[in-house]
């Protein structure tokens, strides 16, 4: 056993982001363990992406294609992704925390009778190999490191949004192996017969390089919050409570419960700074905190701190960028 896998999500032939991570995160992990990196790429006529992933990392690429694998079904992935590690015995093998990669990895844990650590927010390992796992416990109140260490291979999942995305280098080389599986047709209980896709308006607060977040101090002002994200380029997010009420959708909701950002500027209004909610911004690289109570947790995190009341700053901030001419609607990329 001397490879670190990373099972690579696609949506239409795409490489999900949070794979991208994993492969840088895979590389640091490699530099101390002394081992080589391999994705593992699942799907139908997808054999173009395997470049993509050496150059952001992949020392090298084992690609299944086959069209029993164009759609996800849990049977159909598990099998594939069993006969390749089960073969190569990899010492490591990472998913993303993603709807595909919580359902396919505990299903492979329990085919090669090893633990799996889920819902991870940090990785470290040492010169023999053993992966210290990093995750929320106890309802975030406090971090759990896990480690395996009588079982192979050590598997976890890791929330979009950890770690950050290597830089791409076109000259890098690598290996490309295509793989096939012997099939067993007879445990394929599910068939798709038809794929609906929601359509979700104004992106992903996880790719979004300004976000405008809202806590339960500003519950009354969501749609000047709104117009504020708007007006500066950004999306509108939120912390769970903003959620529970119903005043914006779970895909908007930062947090331990939602997801992990790290955009290059994060204002916070209203939001107190529970350890639940820090774990999902406190990597952004510039936050700005605003709350009436000075004693907030969440100005032990931010870069700049704000004592206010964020509702009424809401709209001092809307009509300055009135006042400068800002373009509202523009998103950043």
């Amino acid at each position: 056993m001397a490879d670190i896998l990373v099972v690579c999500e696609q949506r239409d032939g795409v490489v999900a982001r949070v794979s991208l991570e994993l492969i840088g995160q895979a590389r640091v992990l490699a530099e101390t363990t002394g081992e080589k990196v391999v994705a593992l790429l699942l799907g139908y006529k997808i054999k173009s992406e395997a470049n993509r992933l050496i150059g952001y990392g992949a020392d090298k690429v084992i690609v299944v294609d086959d069209r029993n694998l164009k759609v996800y079904l849990t049977e159909q992935y598990a099998q594939a992704a069993y006969s390749v590690i089960d073969d190569i015995k990899p010492n490591i093998v990472l998913f993303g925390a993603t709807s595909i990669g919580r359902d396919l990895a505990p299903r492979l844990s329990a085919r090669l009778h090893t633990g799996l650590t889920a819902d991870c927010t940090k990785l470290e390992a040492d010169k023999d190999g053993n992966l210290f796992m990093t995750r929320p416990a106890f309802g975030g109140n406090l971090f759990a490191t896990i480690v395996c260490p009588d079982f192979r291979p050590q598997m976890s999942t890791v929330r979009a949004g950890v770690f950050e995305i290597a830089d791409f280098d076109e000259n890098r080389h690598g290996e490309t192996e295509e793989r096939t599986v012997d099939w067993k047709p007879y445990r394929f209980r599910v068939e798709m017969i038809e794929e609906i896709k929601e359509k979700r308006e104004g992106g992903d607060i996880a790719e979004t390089k300004i976000l405008v977040s809202c806590g339960r101090g500003t519950k009354d002002k969501i749609p000047q919050a709104i117009e504020l994200a708007s007006s500066i380029g950004g999306l509108v997010s939120c912390t769970r409570a903003i959620v529970d009420l119903g005043l914006l959708p779970n895909d908007r909701q930062v947090g331990q419960t939602g997801k992990t950002v790290r955009p290059s500027v994060y204002l916070a209004l209203g939001i107190s700074g529970a350890v639940q909610h820090l774990a999902g911004m406190e990597e952004s690289e510039f936050i700005i905190a605003v709350n009436k109570d000075r004693a907030a947790p969440i100005f032990k995190v931010a870069h700049l701190g704000i004592v206010s009341d964020a509702k009424e700053l809401i709209g001092k901030l809307i009509k300055e960028f009135e006042n400068r001419g800002l373009v509202k609607n523009e998103r950043a990329n």
